[in-house]
């Protein structure tokens, strides 16, 4: 939620690690005022360390291993950007980052983690690394898919016998067990034993090792990998369909090519977390090397270090004092064994057994509970003597973002039958099409329209690639071809550093998106206000009469491009109640421009956008400018995944009342709401003949594209039934 002072500082988290997932959870029960908080990471979840060899064994679920960062970016009021940060220019304050321009910080903090990639031949062809552990654990749940189908054997080589390296590698194997398959997995290890283990533990390891048939090869010297092997010198090949690395640290390769401070290739810290001779940029989990309490590579001292970096964060900010970590020297090692046992040690003693693997569940379960049980978003109270109707106003549901937040199509319709004009001179139809229709001079015909989208997440970018995606659907859906763009936008309130950087971002991604389209960005007008708002007016031209929602014949199909359930997502992201994966992908097709499906279906009898009265409200559109009666075929209607399950757990826009309310439909048994879920950046519905439908189906397929025929018109008086 929107403060109304001023944003005046940049900070920026680089890397969604134990250390910021805890500092994203504090901030969020107390921000400071005037910083705005950015995270960059690849994913919109990382994974927790801790519950990594559980997860690979089958003993946890994917959800139950990752971290939610959308959920926690949500909850901080952070924008959470996806990318893999390239670079940092210390002097210019910038991170550079995959498919994006910088992104510029006060003050920043790295935690990355490491790669455990090695440096031999044909590794990255054909092995994976124990880290980036969200790369490594999807591909273990491609290969053992791969091995339940029959279309790999169950070979695994392990190289590294350390402590990571034996719980993967029993983990694999209890997994492969489970699948009813005889694993046939190997550990490499270099030297004489396995390492960073006291010798009661390797005992105890190499035991239950030996009991699920996990070998070990030691001594030895990996030449290269090979697709079906790992060759060794001087001893025979090991057979492998799956080869994974884990021999040690190796930091991200992008930190060598900059000025940072390095040891060895990780990040160089001071006492306080702040890297050496650098006070805005702090460094810390596996990345970072402290100069005066040097470590071993171990998740704990990470989760040690949160509320320091937190606290210190906060003090760079704002120029205070600093704490100073003080990391314990030892630390109690819980090695998972494959089953549910473990093996703990602790200063050279060690102790195994199941009794040690359920006090392991119940620490990692612990951990995980504190990064998801977060407080639920709730509505402004009010603390005074209002006027009527305020009360049971704030009793429903929080104002949506996106078109969610549009309002509804009766009130807007009712408007216009009293204060519209009848259109004249080059004026063909003004409102109530997707676009008005002007007569060019020289012939041809010219399509406008304007949209603007209230904000729904915190990226500036994403938001203004969506809001201008979401624009041209109406272009796109008159069937013309996008021509020129006038931008309209809100900031909330910031410091003219923060303004500069801001609608840099903006610009950037409103050109990038237009110019793929065919438009020109020709001005527009900026201002700050309560929140971020993102609008444009577009024109499109097309030498025939565009099409509108008026031509359809009896006896049309319905074709759509694209699911619905975007403004469930939206609402539940809202809520904190969507899981992150699923706000993600939703985000990515809603900022997807349909240029080619536009191209495909531009010989429709009719023609809209999905948007915001939702896909009930639009063929209803259709059917009343056409004079027929649809039939929509439930189960063709595609459905973001996950979307169903929000909306059967209560999940809505606040717009879906009024959208069920303006466009009733027939059916014998209860309407699905995401029939009436209002749309942002919707797919093309287009009617058009069934043959010239199978057609558009084909050519959508061959480009990679979809088109869904959801229902058929015919002759009636104007109405929608549900089959």
């Amino acid at each position: 939620m929107q403060s109304d002072l001023p944003l005046t500082r940049d900070l920026v988290l680089v890397g969604g690690g134990h250390a910021h997932a805890l500092v994203l959870r504090k901030w969020g029960m107390d921000p400071l005022p005037g910083a705005r908080l950015t995270v960059i990471n690849p994913g919109p979840t990382a994974p927790y360390t801790g519950m990594l060899p559980g997860h690979i064994a089958g003993h946890y679920g994917r959800d139950e291993l990752e971290i939610d960062l959308m959920r926690l970016c949500r909850h901080a009021g952070a924008r959470l950007i996806l990318g893999a940060a390239t670079g940092i220019d210390r002097a210019a304050r910038e991170i550079t980052f995959e498919g994006r321009g910088g992104v510029a910080y006060d003050v920043a903090s790295i935690d990355i983690g490491i790669t455990a990639k090695m440096d031999l031949p044909g590794f990255a062809d054909h092995a994976v690394g124990a880290k980036p552990l969200d790369l490594y654990a999807a591909r273990w749940r491609e290969f053992l898919a791969a091995v339940k189908a029959g279309e790999q054997p169950p070979k695994v080589a392990v190289i590294g016998g350390g402590v990571a390296g034996c719980e993967l590698a029993m983990a694999m194997a209890f997994a492969l067990r489970q699948a009813g398959v005889k694993p046939a997995v190997t550990v490499v290890e270099h030297g004489p034993q396995l390492s960073g283990m006291a010798p009661r533990t390797e005992a105890m390891v190499r035991r239950r090792m030996e009991d699920l048939g996990v070998g070990l090869t030691l001594n030895a010297k990996v030449a290269r990998i090979t697709d079906r092997a790992v060759i060794l010198d001087g001893a025979a090949p090991i057979p492998a369909a799956l080869c994974v690395g884990a021999a040690g640290a190796v930091p991200h390769g992008w930190l060598a090519q900059t000025d940072l401070p390095l040891h060895q290739g990780f990040i160089r810290v001071g006492a306080d977390l702040g890297v050496v001779d650098d006070d805005a940029l702090f460094a810390v989990g596996d990345c970072a090397h402290m100069e005066a309490t040097p470590r071993p590579k171990a998740g704990v001292f990470a989760v040690r270090a949160a509320p320091v970096l937190h606290d210190n964060l906060r003090a760079a900010l704002s120029s205070g004092a600093r704490r100073v970590f003080k990391p314990q020297k030892h630390y109690l090692k819980l090695i998972s064994l494959g089953g549910k046992s473990a093996v703990a040690e602790r200063n050279g003693l060690a102790l195994g057994g199941a009794l040690l693997w359920r006090w392991k569940d119940r620490i990692d379960r612990k951990f995980m509970d504190q990064l998801d049980d977060l407080p639920e978003m709730i509505g402004p109270a009010l603390t005074s003597p209002a006027a009527s109707g305020v009360q049971e106003a704030l009793a429903g549901k929080p104002l949506c973002g996106g078109c969610g937040a549009k309002v509804g199509g009766a009130v807007l319709g009712d408007l216009l039958a009293e204060v519209q004009p009848p259109v004249s001179g080059d004026v063909i139809t003004g409102a109530g099409d997707d676009a008005a229709i002007l007569r060019q001079p020289g012939g041809g015909f010219q399509v406008m329209s304007t949209d603007h989208l209230r904000g729904f997440i915190e990226d500036s970018a994403l938001m203004t690639r969506i809001a201008a995606v979401h624009a041209l659907g109406d272009v796109w859906a008159m069937g013309a071809k996008p021509q020129v763009a006038l931008s309209s936008i809100i900031i909330p309130r910031m410091s003219p550093a923060l303004q500069a950087r801001t609608l840099r971002e903006i610009a950037a991604a409103a050109q990038d998106v237009m110019a793929a389209a065919g438009a020109q960005i020709v001005g527009g007008h900026t201002t700050m206000g309560a929140e971020l708002t993102i609008g444009f007016t577009v024109t499109g031209t097309r030498e025939d009469m565009p099409i509108g929602v008026g031509g359809a014949q009896p006896g049309d199909v319905l074709l759509l491009t694209r699911s619905i359930g975007s403004g469930v997502i939206l609402a539940g992201h809202m809520a904190g109640s969507a899981p992150g994966r699923m706000v993600a992908d939703a985000l990515g097709t809603m900022a997807t421009p349909q240029v080619r499906e536009a191209e495909i279906l531009a010989s429709a009898h009719a023609m809209t956008d999905v948007t915001g009265f939702g896909l009930a409200g639009h063929v209803q559109a259709i059917c009343r400018a056409s004079g027929l009666a649809a039939e929509l075929w439930s189960k063709a209607v595609p459905l973001y995944p996950g979307a169903q399950a929000l909306s059967d757990r209560g999940v809505a826009s606040s717009l879906l009342p009024v959208n069920q309310a303006d466009a009733p439909i027939e059916t014998a048994g209860p309407v699905n709401p995401l029939f009436h879920d209002p749309q942002t950046a919707g797919g093309l519905l287009a009617a058009l003949p069934e043959a010239a439908a199978n057609v558009a189906q084909a050519q959508l397929e061959e480009a990679g594209l979809t088109g869904h025929i959801i229902g058929r018109l015919g002759a009636g008086a104007p109405s929608m039934r549900l089959t």
